[in-house]
């Protein structure tokens, strides 16, 4: 399955394109870059627009598409408008692979733009090396893996996740009226998810919390009644849900079935829209860049953004229409890369790398920097609760929602 998300019109010709070899005509030699005149910038990436992970990544989407219409309408990027080819990998990670490789050898696009979770990522910077493409990408969970110095993350957790955002929650746990003193962890064996989970469950014993259960399941797993079963046997003070998409939400769903409410339960990287919609989605922790609510909004274009993904989500009829983690990450992976070519003036994917690394980017999430190791720079990360069906975030304190304190069932 392929799209092009925003068809291009014609512009004037791009007198920044680099110099070519002359061609003849008349007489006069003219340059063959002013067959380009008119012709569109082409970014390439795939999403998992079907297969398990496509309730997330269908969000990734429309905010693609948003993003370079909006680019459009602003004049497109050095004089020439954008057109965005997207391609179906699946969610699988060997398809984003070859589909990558095809759209740089035979599609030939100018740009690429990072697919859709870790796996795939992780595949399309593969490509990216073999070709010296530029790639930014939103959703990259594993740092560590990042060796490529032409990749750019959107996902500011900083280097080393597993510890920083990890003893970020229990900073909170620990400040609340009732820290919890034992936890269970069942994970996903989904690579960034398995990472993120198993330094959690590291952190937690430092931290002097006992741990009842630790449990892991393939990802694509649909039975979660045994998992759901071990945990109320244990009764846990918390349960760590190392989830993506609706994984979550299927484990809730069988807790429910055997009268089981968790006391506190945190999510790595659930589906948002169908949690908060989920009546056992109620106080679900997470993690997150960016909510829809001061002071996020009050930040350069967040809340043009916001307005418009709402009315274009409802209209799509996704699960969920406001702008969190997910949305704000791919929001950001487009800033970043239209700052790149503006900075560079130029296309020439090693100037752009040049620039994005020397350079502080304003994003919807704040200053975004690619100095530290894999190109990383500090971690952003705040955690959000579920209230009132919908998504608040609780800590830092300074980052909350107006009114919103982290709670206790």
């Amino acid at each position: 399955m392929e799209s092009t998300a925003t068809p291009y019109q014609e512009t004037k010709h791009d007198s920044l394109s680099p110099p070519h070899p002359v061609r003849r005509r008349r007489g006069l030699a003219l340059p063959a870059f002013a067959q380009t005149a008119g012709q569109p910038i082409r970014i390439g990436s795939t999403l998992a627009l079907t297969g398990p992970l496509s309730a997330t990544a269908l969000t990734h989407k429309l905010v693609g598409e948003i993003y370079v219409e909006q680019l459009n309408k602003r004049g497109g990027l050095l004089g020439r408008q954008v057109q965005w080819i997207v391609k179906d990998d699946q969610s699988k990670p060997d398809l984003a692979r070859t589909l990558y490789e095809q759209l740089v050898t035979s599609d030939k696009v100018d740009l690429l733009m990072g697919p859709y979770a870790t796996g795939a990522i992780l595949s399309a910077m593969g490509v990216a090396q073999r070709y010296n493409k530029v790639l930014v990408h939103h959703t990259f969970g594993i740092p560590s893996m990042a060796k490529y110095d032409m990749q750019f993350p959107a996902w500011s957790l900083g280097h080393r996740p597993q510890e920083t955002v990890s003893n970020m929650l229990f900073d909170m746990l620990a400040a609340s009226r009732k820290p919890p003193k034992t936890i269970a962890i069942v994970t996903s064996k989904f690579p960034s998810i398995h990472y993120m989970s198993l330094g959690g469950r590291e952190v937690a014993k430092k931290r002097g919390l006992q741990e009842v259960l630790f449990l892991e399941w393939d990802f694509g797993n649909q039975n979660f009644g045994p998992i759901a079963a071990r945990v109320k046997d244990v009764k846990p003070d918390m349960v760590w849900i190392g989830d993506i998409g609706l994984e979550g939400n299927m484990l809730l769903d069988a807790m429910k079935k055997i009268d089981y409410v968790p006391p506190i339960h945190f999510h790595l990287y659930p589906a948002p829209g169908p949690l908060t919609k989920s009546p056992e989605g109620a106080n679900a922790l997470a993690l997150t860049i960016f909510e829809e609510h001061p002071p996020f909004t009050n930040q350069g274009t967040a809340a043009e953004f916001v307005a418009l993904f709402n009315e274009r989500a409802k209209a799509a009829n996704l699960p969920d229409t406001s702008v969190e983690v997910q949305a704000a990450a791919s929001f950001t992976a487009w800033q970043i890369l239209e700052a790149g070519v503006r900075g560079a003036n130029s296309l020439d994917d090693r100037k752009i790398a040049d620039y994005l690394k020397k350079t502080r980017i304003e994003t919807i999430q704040g200053r975004l920097r690619f100095d530290g190791p894999g190109n990383y720079g500090d971690d952003l990360m705040k955690i959000k609760q579920v209230q009132n069906g919908a998504w608040k975030v609780v800590w830092p304190e300074s980052f909350a929602a107006p009114g919103a304190k982290f709670q206790v069932r």
